[in-house]
């Protein structure tokens, strides 16, 4: 599907099973149909991990594995349709993990203090208690 076409091709389940080797490779993905023939030896998972779902919904199993935004813009170059409106699943795109350490919640942030002076408050009381206690019996 070249960049700029209005209309997009729309496949059927049946028709993307089809093509299911490694001369001709289709998945499906979040209801989009990929043709990832040409791309089977540069991914980075190896040829076997699209092989494996050749002819199929890929896309609980693209999405277990976390892909990044690298990886969802490369893959635009392969989308040559859609699947059938009738056809379609509703699974929700996982989002990047963000490892921004400024958006801790307050909880977190809380716990990471409280803890630390829960168990100290604890360690000073038991040794006050324990050699409190042996220097009264001396």
């Amino acid at each position: 599907m070249a960049a700029g076409d209005d209309i997009c091709k729309l496949f059927s389940r049946e028709q993307v099973s089809e093509h299911n080797d490694n001369n001709n490779s289709w998945l499906i993905i979040h209801n989009n149909v990929y043709d990832v023939t040409a791309f089977l030896n540069e991914h980075p998972g190896g040829e076997e991990v699209l092989l494996e779902q050749a002819g199929k919904d890929a896309t609980e199993n693209f999405e277990d594995v976390g892909h990044s935004s690298d990886a969802r813009e490369m893959m635009k170059k392969y989308k040559i349709g859609e699947l059938a409106h009738d056809e379609r699943s509703n699974i929700p795109e996982k989002s990047e993990p963000n490892w921004n350490s400024e958006t801790k919640s307050e909880e977190t942030s809380m716990k990471s203090w409280l803890m630390p002076l829960i168990l100290g408050l604890i360690a000073t009381l038991l040794y006050r208690y324990l050699f409190g206690a042996s220097t009264k019996t001396q």
